[in-house]
C-alpha cells in the first residue's frame, strides 16, 4: 500500500483546518467591531486542538483577536508546539 496518499490526505487535512481556523478568526474579530453575532470560543479553540492551531496564532497575531484572553494566549502557542512536535515526529 502506497503511504503518499495519507500524506497528501493529512497535508491537505491540515491546510484546510489552518485556513478556516485563520478566517474564522479573522470573522470573529469583523463581528466583534461590528457588535454581530460571535463565533463561540469553543469553536475556535476547538479548531486549533484538531490541528488548525498555527492559522489560530497566525490570525491572533495579525488581527490582535483574542491576545488579552488568558485561555487564549496559552493555550493556542501551547497547541502550536504540541502539532509541532506531532509532525517532526511524523504523527
Amino acid at each position: 500500500m502506497d503511504l503518499s496518499i495519507f500524506f497528501t490526505i493529512g497535508s491537505a487535512y491540515l491546510w484546510i483546518l489552518n485556513l478556516l481556523s485563520f478566517f474564522l478568526y479573522g470573522l470573529d474579530k469583523y463581528r466583534a467591531i461590528h457588535n454581530q453575532w460571535r463565533i463561540p470560543e469553543r469553536l475556535l479553540l476547538l479548531l486549533a486542538v484538531l490541528g488548525g492551531a498555527f492559522g489560530a496564532l497566525f490570525a491572533m497575531r495579525l488581527f490582535r483577536h483574542k491576545t488579552k484572553k488568558t485561555k487564549f494566549k496559552l493555550l493556542i502557542p501551547l497547541l502550536c508546539l504540541l502539532w509541532g512536535v506531532l509532525l517532526w515526529r511524523g504523527l
